[in-house]
């Protein structure tokens, strides 16, 4: 609890000193996306070691095992990707950061946001997320925020559009 508690003190002070606060997304999305690794890639395990050792005989099957290197080599992979993926609302734009080998930070201003909508799909839905999608006067800086807890969407998207309607009524 002491832990909580300092670092919201640090964000504080970072937030003082004009540095963003960023807001990760939540773990739900990682149990998501690792759950359809599993998924796809243990079908594709069996699929392709039954098909090859029914067809081709026993030796052939091995290469069944390529798609569970994959698998074992996506877990953590999956895992640096989420943690690269945050968040900030600032005065007039917000902040976009994500990539682990190449990172990119989509800077989005209120004032130019004509869109924000709030998605959900079927497997989003059953895991409790939904994304929040951003559209923009161009096209290049549209943006999306993936795996939200549906409640901190609808805020984002709410907060976000009211934000874009009071930078947008000064032009």
């Amino acid at each position: 609890m002491e832990t909580g508690t300092s670092e919201n003190a640090g964000q504080t002070a970072g937030q003082a000193a004009g540095e963003p606060v960023w807001i990760g997304l939540p773990p739900g999305l990682l149990r998501m996306r690792r759950l359809l690794l599993v998924v796809w890639l243990g079908l594709l395990t069996i699929g392709t070691g039954l098909l090859l050792g029914l067809l081709t005989g026993p030796g052939w099957a091995a290469f069944a095992l390529l798609p569970l290197a994959v698998l074992l080599w996506g877990w953590p992979m999956l895992g640096r990707n989420w943690r690269s993926w945050r968040y900030a609302e600032r005065a007039d734009d917000l902040l976009i950061s994500r990539g682990v080998l190449w990172q990119e930070e989509t800077v989005v201003p209120y004032g130019r946001m004509q869109l924000v909508e709030v998605t959900s799909g079927p497997v989003e839905r059953h895991f409790g997320l939904a994304s929040v999608q951003l559209h923009t006067a161009a096209a290049a800086t549209d943006a999306r925020i993936p795996g939200l807890d549906p409640a901190e969407a609808e805020r984002l998207r709410d907060r976000l559009t009211e934000l874009g309607e009071a930078r947008s009524a000064g032009l």
